[in-house]
């Protein structure tokens, strides 16, 4: 017997039990509206959705074949309508999840306004997004299974039993938009702390999944910029137990931890780590540092100085108090940075590159994969890459490499219009389409999201259709760019009234006042006009 007929049962027996006093109580009703709030809190959506990418990772480990994607999303609805887009394209929403961007954050949901990603937006808002996101997927639910409910009591109303069996049969097998949603802790807002009581916000929100990195707190950059900072080791480690700290307090066992490396971009360290002995991990985290040799006589004032194998050696420290990096180290730090943090309770890995490469992310993924053989990675798809220069550029390597002509192709500009026809091009653009395809397949990636590619696509929609309004246009601008293509392609905010849940509201009101009701959705309701 399926919940919805247990249900039926369970307040069936209820309603006997306290008498006359029920009897405006209707037991289907009341399991329709529990099939559609089958998730009471934030914490029965995380426990959920961690079980699902435990087991999606798992799969992963089996078949490479079965990678895992997301888009990243800035508002409740935009989530929403990804996950609605999804159900009715791919009929299923396995293997697919939600992305949030602490860039999107800081940009469009601070109240200081649109921030840079630098950690310096509310850290309260990501918490809040979340709970957002959830809000909205679970009432695509209600939305969904409302329509059904529709649907189920007309095929009774007809007497069409095979009809109500069928859509029965989609209640009972209902498959829910609620899926896990990858968060971005950023640095962690402070210290070990100010992280923990951040995740548990976050996890209490729902999130089942948080993405943390090992940059400083306050010197926090967006991965794609200069002048990243990192930590040592042990600072990161303790901002790693902090979140699974908060996850077993809370009862989410089986919560995934995300460990960002941004090592391949940073040059730069706040810190000289705590060493105690030659090799430990303190030692090699210094042993990048770019130093010069001297003596103790040549020691000045206010110099930190490092003594390795006998020597005297002096970091080059800047007039900003950082210690740089030598140059050419990053993949080596970035190598160590994730055997460390899987050893030491993350999950799954980030390693942030300046550009999409296969062969670049493999290289490092083999190396990790020598120590833990099961690494796997989270990829930032990110639109700070110019994809299109980027592939095309690798086919031109790839071609001289192999001695073919390249005289009708200038290298640096290979964006250009005028080659958007050509097979170099043509070559590049299928790079691209298999891009997260044979990233999986070669370089352990478990998990491909765009960071921001909704923060884009209003922006472009947003101009296309101001560009025909506000000139000679006027409301074909609308009519033919927005309206027409919703209904033509079945987008269900056509119907903007039943997507803001209307006729949810005109169900409960039958439920409540029977055939008093007064429901809005009648016959000179205009959302009638679109069928």
């Amino acid at each position: 017997m399926s919940a919805y007929q247990n249900d039926i049962k369970a307040v069936a027996a209820l309603k006997e039990t306290f008498g006359s006093s029920w009897s405006a109580i209707n037991p289907e009703s009341v399991a329709r509206m529990r099939a559609q709030n089958r998730f009471k809190t934030g914490l029965d959506v995380a426990k959920y959705t961690a079980a699902i990418m435990r087991k999606d990772m798992a799969e992963y480990d089996a078949d490479s074949s079965v990678y895992t994607q997301s888009l990243g999303c800035w508002h409740g609805f935009i989530g929403q309508q990804k996950l609605i887009s999804i159900k009715k394209h791919l009929k299923t929403t396995n293997k697919r999840y939600l992305y949030l961007s602490g860039w999107m954050v800081a940009a469009l949901r601070s109240e200081f306004g649109p921030l840079p990603d630098q950690s310096m937006h509310e850290k309260t808002a990501v918490a809040a997004l979340i709970e957002e996101l959830y809000t909205f997927l679970r009432q695509a639910d209600s939305r969904e299974l409302d329509l059904l409910f529709t649907a189920l009591d007309a095929a009774r109303d007809a007497g069409d039993k095979a009809k109500a069996e069928e859509i029965q049969k989609q209640i009972d097998n209902y498959e829910t938009h609620v899926v896990p949603i990858i968060a971005d802790i950023d640095a962690g807002f402070g210290n070990p702390e100010a992280t923990y009581l951040l995740a548990k916000k976050m996890i209490e929100a729902g999130a089942c999944c948080i993405q943390i990195e090992n940059q400083v707190s306050d010197e926090k950059q967006c991965g794609h910029q200069d002048g990243k900072v990192t930590v040592p080791h042990a600072d990161f480690l303790a901002k790693i137990a902090a979140v699974r700290y908060a996850f077993l307090e809370l009862g989410v066992d089986d919560g995934v931890i995300v460990a960002r490396t941004d090592s391949l971009g940073a040059g730069l360290t706040k810190q000289i780590a705590v060493t105690n002995e030659p090799g430990d991990l303190g030692d090699q985290y210094n042993s990048f540092l770019d130093c010069d040799e001297i003596s103790e006589a040549e020691l000045g004032n206010g110099d930190v100085v490092i003594k390795r194998d006998g020597k005297l050696l002096r970091p080059k420290r800047l007039p900003s108090n950082l210690f740089q990096f030598r140059k050419g180290t990053g993949e080596a730090r970035c190598v160590l940075d994730c055997i460390t943090s899987l050893q030491n309770g993350a999950d799954l890995l980030w390693i942030e590159t300046e550009k999409p490469h296969v062969g670049q992310i493999a290289e490092m993924v083999n190396e990790i994969r020598k120590t833990i053989p099961n690494a796997k990675l989270v990829y930032n798809n990110s639109p700070s890459f110019n994809w299109t220069l980027n592939f095309r550029q690798q086919v031109f390597d790839a071609m001289v490499a192999e001695g073919k002509d390249v005289s009708a192709y200038d290298r640096a500009n290979l964006m250009s219009v005028e080659y958007d026809e050509t097979e170099l091009a043509a070559a590049a653009d299928e790079k691209i389409r298999t891009f997260q395809r044979d990233g999986s397949a070669q370089a352990g990636i478990f998990h491909h999201l765009i960071t921001l590619p909704t923060y884009h696509t209003a922006a472009l929609s947003t101009d296309n259709l101001a560009k025909g309004y506000f000139a000679d246009q006027g409301m074909l601008a609308y009519v033919k760019g927005v309206q027409r293509q919703e209904i033509r392609q079945g987008i269900a905010c056509v119907k903007h009234q039943n997507m803001a849940g209307s006729d949810i509201g005109d169900n409960h009101k039958e439920y409540f006042a029977g055939e008093a009701a007064l429901k809005a959705g009648g016959k000179d309701n205009t959302m009638n006009q679109f069928g």
